[in-house]
């Protein structure tokens, strides 16, 4: 009975706010209608009346979520561009600074999660740099929003509720709880469910605070990796030199070899010195093509994509953590590659399918079966397979002329 008191209070406060907590255009009706539904939702998971009575009826709808949510990139990123943004001479001198800063911290949590100092700075310069810009979006009302659009309504709906868990749980405040678009927060940008899954306090004051906390942030990290399945002692990978004759049919993650057999074939480290042996499992990574820089990928890569799921991240957190640790960067240099827009790709893919090499849907995303594509393509007209849509093949396929990507 006490239940049903509670939404029958609810729905009448909400009723007489609606239209208020709406400011885009025809959005008002069925918004106030929507967060009705998700506040009895926190009630039925014990969100308490108070809570709900603070938050619910003030969300507001966010028409900016939406258009971030929809909204595509003209051009396709290259690894050259992304790369050379991310891993810069800044964010490596601040990781050192932080490092002195947090050293004491760092080497204890390196010692109870078994992920290096260097790693989760890494982690964190590429998140927020260093907690200098940590979104500006209030979270709440951004779930709220997503929660409410049908295209992922069931995911955010979780997450939403997660975070009104949260701001009751650490008695956090609307102020204080802003993030990115789609509601990562704090300095590591953790969705609520990786914040109340593996967010530590750990200056152990009481609360968790991932926005004011640096102590809490690198500690949930640690934490947030070991879960993920981080392997002590290990690297994340390496750059390393191919041999001229590398077969690039056997690059990427189906691939995977022992760190012996990956010798044999003649890969090196990337100073030309023996890969050595092991019987470590391992893939080979040419994220711009055969002209560009190459990698050899451990496990903890892929915990790193666990994270974020893009081998161009996972190698900017390598390389980044490399170079915060003393390392001098990458060897090879980064080709100049194309700016493709979106077009230009879903032009390639639908080429692609026509001539028998199905990718799938032509989205205008380079996914894996966009390369296993491509590479299928190299390998019946006797290119060098490695998957990349460079020049030549754009070319040869007629969907950029000499003229154009000059």
């Amino acid at each position: 009975m006490r239940l049903k008191s509670q939404k029958n209070w609810l729905y009448a406060a909400l009723s007489l706010l609606a239209g208020l907590t709406v400011t885009h255009a025809g959005a008002s009706e069925s918004f106030s209608a929507c967060t009705a539904n998700l506040a009895t939702k926190a009630l039925e998971q014990g969100v308490s009346k108070q809570t709900v009575e603070a938050i619910f009826p003030t969300l507001k709808y966010q028409a900016r979520v939406i258009e971030l949510d929809r909204s595509q990139p003209e051009f396709v990123q290259t690894f050259p561009g992304y790369f050379s943004k991310r891993v810069t001479d800044w964010r490596t001198q601040k990781g050192k600074e932080m490092y002195a800063k947090h050293k004491t911290l760092l080497q204890k949590l390196n010692h109870k999660y078994g992920v290096p100092p260097h790693y989760l700075l890494a982690f964190w310069g590429l998140e927020t740099n260093f907690g200098s810009y940590k979104g500006k979006m209030p979270v709440l009302d951004s779930l709220a929003t997503l929660a409410c659009d049908p295209r992922r309504s069931e995911y955010f709906t979780q997450e939403l509720l997660v975070a009104v868990k949260l701001y009751e749980r650490e008695s956090l405040t609307r102020e204080e709880m802003v993030g990115s678009w789609a509601g990562a927060m704090g300095h590591t940008q953790f969705m609520p469910s990786a914040y109340t899954h593996y967010a530590v306090d750990g200056d152990n004051d009481g609360q968790i605070n991932l926005w004011n906390s640096e102590e809490d942030a690198l500690t949930s990290a640690a934490n947030f990796l070991a879960n993920l399945g981080w392997q002590p002692g290990f690297r994340w990978g390496r750059e390393v030199k191919l041999p001229a004759d590398f077969d690039f049919q056997l690059s990427g993650y189906k691939n995977r070899r022992s760190l012996s057999q990956w010798n044999k074939l003649g890969v090196k480290k990337a100073d030309n010195s023996a890969l050595g042996e092991g019987d470590t499992q391992a893939y080979i990574v040419v994220p711009a093509g055969h002209a560009g820089p190459a990698f050899i990928a451990y496990k903890n890569f892929r915990v790193i994509m666990r994270w974020n799921n893009s081998e161009f991240y996972a190698i900017a957190v390598g390389v980044l953590a490399d170079k915060i640790a003393g390392a001098s960067g990458l060897l090879a240099p980064l080709p100049d590659l194309p700016a493709y827009s979106r077009q230009d790709i879903i032009a390639l893919q639908r080429k692609l399918n026509e001539l028998g090499f199905d990718v799938g849907k032509p989205d205008g995303i380079i996914g894996p079966a966009t390369r296993e594509g491509i590479r299928h393509y190299q390998i019946a007209n006797n290119m060098i397979a490695d998957g990349f849509p460079g020049l030549n093949v754009m070319q040869r396929l007629k969907i950029i002329t000499e003229n154009t990507s000059s």
